[in-house]
């Protein structure tokens, strides 16, 4: 059902495949069997599904690996590591999916995920945004605020309290400090309330515009639009991006003057970038723009 709604909306999210908690006890083999086919499976049509893996302190993490690896490891859209404490338990593990994918014969880096839900994570935050082949750090709240035992109260687990505490803010920041730092995407915690569209809505609007959060995190259907529309760049920023990037081609990128201000190459980059994510997310862009910069 995720697949064909990812093939009904365009493709627009990335589906995670779990191994850890998704897996019935006993039957992890299969489990991770079954996530196989279902990467190869003609409905994923994207190729945006992506595993998680068992966490380090788990014995089933390297079967995973050994299973998901040689088998789909260059269809596999990332691998997702859970519940690192420091950045060694996420090396060790980097490096362990290097090696199968190596002796599978694979050449791509296979983009991972690491999830910064424990401190030690958030400790080492930006060593674990700089490993080699990491495309994404993941903020875990739940998690996070279990390793707090009591000091965060569980009503922080939702707004307006993950946001307001200072505990909890601190540490989202630097998630996302953190991946800015290495290059890589932040990416935010889910929303509880399943089926309410507002509140998914608003938690992903101050994840991005309070905290520079490029993604987030859904766990049911009714929440992936309102995520979207909330990650999408504001219309009328865009529509001033386009304007200035128009005049700056014409002035060959040199300096311009608009609206009484003064741009140069350092807002034309920020712009620039505005106006791709603009289109990822299918944004109408003015006739002239596309066909200057996308025909």
């Amino acid at each position: 059902k995720a697949l064909e709604l990812q093939n009904k909306m365009g493709g627009i999210f990335d589906i995670t495949m779990d191994c850890e908690d998704g897996a019935q006890k006993g039957k992890e083999k299969e489990h991770a069997e079954m996530v196989v086919e279902m990467v190869r499976s003609s409905k994923n049509e994207h190729k945006k599904a992506g595993v998680r893996i068992h966490d380090y302190t788990n014995p089933w993490w390297r079967q995973d690996v050994d299973i998901v690896v040689p088998a789909v490891g260059n269809d596999v859209a990332y691998i997702t590591l859970p519940k690192p404490t420091c950045v060694e338990d996420a090396a060790e593990q980097i490096d362990y999916i290097r090696k199968v994918a190596r002796e599978a014969g694979i050449e791509r880096e296979i983009p991972i995920h690491v999830l910064v839900e424990t401190h030690g994570a958030l400790r080492d935050a930006y060593r674990i945004a700089a490993l080699d082949w990491v495309e994404v750090l993941d903020f875990g709240l739940m998690d996070f605020i279990s390793g707090f035992h009591g000091a965060v109260p569980a009503s922080c687990m939702r707004s307006p309290g993950q946001f307001e505490h200072q505990a909890i803010a601190h540490a989202k920041a630097r998630t996302v400090h953190a991946a800015m730092c290495a290059g890589v995407v932040p990416a935010h915690n889910v929303t509880l309330d399943l089926k309410n569209a507002y509140q998914t809505y608003e938690d992903a609007y101050r994840a991005k515009n309070e905290f520079g959060f490029l993604r987030m995190w859904s766990i049911y259907p009714a929440q992936i639009q309102p995520i979207v529309d909330a990650m999408k760049p504001d219309f009328t920023e865009v529509e001033t991006g386009v304007n200035i990037l128009l005049a700056a081609q014409e002035a060959d990128w040199g300096p311009i003057q608009y609206a009484g201000e003064l741009h140069d190459r350092a807002t034309y980059r920020y712009f620039w970038e505005l106006v791709q994510k603009a289109r990822v997310t299918g944004l109408p862009l003015p006739e002239e723009a596309k066909a200057r910069w996308f025909s």
